[in-house]
């Protein structure tokens, strides 16, 4: 009689975290996507922190009690590690250490761990087509809703470049690293997907992203759009491929951006921070100042640095920050730092390269194209503005962790072949 107990206790007990695990598997790839869906919103803050933690905390739990199967498998991981361990050794000597070991943890590890979430929960076709869906429809919601916002609303002329700190993100110049690569996507979904409705609600996307995109009148995203979408069309539709150029050479010649590229080039200010930066390199070339986003303002005396230079790059306003990601990884970490991110972004390129020409589907193979094209105008972008924040991040290994995937689907395919 006990036993026959104690034999239903401990069904009990299994069929109960039976059902724990499975709910737990089920809920961290939603709260995730609910993560990456509010990404775009700096009004936000709080939901995405719950998402992001709950579903840490269910996976550690999971790991603990040995039923998640979790994988590192993954050509970014050694890069990772090389380069977390160096920013890590890089504490012992930052100029402020505080603010070095948070950011540490707030803009590396925090988004490692996001990769890997990404990489596991979101690892097949599937799931990979409904988290480009989640970017796209998130991506432009929030451009429409800035759009609509700072022109009827607020009823600003079309000649206003959008945002201007009204719409609620850290900049301008960055709102192209959100619609960029959703246009990407869409423009994937349009030429690769065979049902007619996810072809037209793609299209009807595209509408207002392109439109924030080229109301920023920023030079980047002009630069960014010009090369990412090309380098995916080109090979994709040479036809969209000429349609897309003739549409960008009337945009650029009748919107007031291209008095943006013809004025005041040679007094740029940026070469005054390009120059700033170079100087701090000197004097930091090994380990660098300090991985901490506020030691570049707070511990550096810029003003000092900047008698240095010659006058003619001599400026009345300084900016607090290198606006540019490699200047910024090799002030922050020094040039060895900065090749353990040219490390990163060549095995990145690597995965890019295997699906495009060694993809064993058309689906492989358009989502490496899509994936790279998309990092193209996300580079573009991070060469000229600073992306080192929550938003941009998450852009950012959001689009490794896409790579990873794919990569990982085509390996899985030559894998099951082999055997």
């Amino acid at each position: 009689m006990f036993e026959k107990i104690l034999h239903r206790s401990q069904c009990a007990k299994l069929l109960a975290d039976f059902k724990v695990v499975e709910r737990l598997n089920l809920s961290i790839p939603i709260l995730i996507g609910i993560f990456i869906f509010f990404n775009p919103s700096p009004y936000m803050s709080s939901i995405k922190e719950i998402c992001f933690y709950t579903s840490f905390f269910g996976i550690l739990f999971l790991f603990l009690s040995k039923k998640a199967n979790l994988s590192f498998r993954a050509p970014l991981s050694l890069p990772f590690v090389l380069f977390a361990l160096w920013v890590f050794l890089g504490i012992f000597f930052a100029l402020d250490k505080q603010n070095t070991l948070h950011d540490f943890y707030s803009h590396l590890l925090r988004y490692i761990v996001l990769y890997y979430i990404l990489i596991n929960f979101f690892g097949s076709r599937k799931r990979l087509v409904v988290l480009c869906w989640t970017i796209i429809i998130s991506s432009a919601i929030f451009s429409f809703g800035c759009v609509f916002y700072f022109y009827f609303v607020l009823e600003n002329s079309l000649s206003i470049r959008l945002g201007l700190g009204n719409v609620g993100i850290e900049a301008t110049n960055l709102i192209g690293i959100i619609t960029l690569p959703a246009i990407i996507f869409s423009l994937n979904i349009i030429l690769t997907e065979k049902h007619l409705y996810c072809r037209i609600g793609s299209l009807i996307c595209l509408v207002p992203l392109f439109a924030a995109t080229i109301l920023t009148q920023a030079r980047s995203a002009f630069m960014a759009t010009a090369f990412g979408i090309n380098i995916y069309l080109i090979r994709k539709n040479k036809k969209m491929w000429l349609a897309f150029n003739s549409l960008l050479i009337i945009v650029f010649l009748i919107t007031p951006i291209h008095n943006r590229f013809f004025s005041n080039i040679s007094s740029n200010e940026r070469l005054n921070f390009f120059y700033l930066t170079v100087e701090i390199i000197k004097d930091y070339p090994i380990i660098g100042i300090g991985f901490g986003g506020e030691t570049y303002k707070n511990a550096i005396d810029l003003e000092a640095y900047n008698e240095k230079l010659p006058t003619k790059y001599r400026s009345a306003i300084i900016f607090n920050d290198p606006h540019s990601m490699l200047p910024s990884i090799a002030v922050r970490t020094g040039m060895v730092g900065l090749a353990l991110f040219f490390y990163i972004l060549f095995v990145f390129s690597k995965m890019c390269w295997t699906c495009i020409k060694h993809g064993k589907d058309d689906f492989i193979k358009s989502w490496g194209l899509c994936i790279a094209s998309a990092f193209v105008a996300f580079f573009v972008i991070g060469i000229f503005e600073p992306v080192f924040s929550h938003m941009p991040e998450t852009v950012l290994y959001t689009i490794f962790s896409m790579a990873t995937i794919a990569w990982r689907l085509n390996d899985e395919w030559d894998r099951s072949v082999k055997s």
